[in-house]
């Protein structure tokens, strides 16, 4: 082999292994950044692995909302309409968050309870993938709320 081809194959191998590197620390990057969303009945059913950061979907339980009046921690229970979760959260909660609302929170297991580091209401379900939304329409139907119209106050 001439050396101009050599010198060729080298600077290609070289590329191709730097951008091969760049690929898997990019998924890698990615991987761990990734929070899947789970409901309450498969939470129970161990499907979440342990200590894992992950989104917890479902409806705020009606009469389950506990306040604490000297702090911004809350206390609620989301529902999919077979098994019950409680969540702690400690902050602000969004202006749309009432029972019998669908909500998210973002956190991790500590024991029996979920604690949330975020929460978030959701006022419709058009941008919902399929399965979410599914869930979402089995939990509103079981628990008679429209899905249509607003959650009473």
């Amino acid at each position: 082999m001439n050396p101009t081809r050599k010198r060729r194959l080298v600077v290609i191998s070289l590329i191709l292994g730097a951008v091969g590197i760049a690929a898997a620390l990019t998924v890698l990057a990615l991987q761990q950044n990734i929070t899947y969303l789970y409901t309450p009945v498969e939470v129970q059913a161990g499907k979440v692995p342990a200590d894992a950061r992950f989104r917890l979907g479902g409806m705020v339980k009606a009469g389950s909302i506990q306040r604490a009046g000297d702090s911004l921690k809350t206390g609620f229970t989301v529902t999919d309409g077979d098994a019950d979760l409680v969540v702690e959260y400690t902050g602000i909660l969004p202006d749309l968050f009432r029972e019998k609302q669908s909500v998210v929170a973002t956190g991790r297991m500590d024991g029996n309870r979920f604690v949330a580091s975020e929460v978030l209401a959701k006022h419709d379900e058009t941008y919902v993938p399929r399965d979410v939304a599914e869930a979402m329409s089995k939990a509103h139907k079981k628990h008679e709320v429209s899905e249509g119209a607003p959650a009473a106050q």
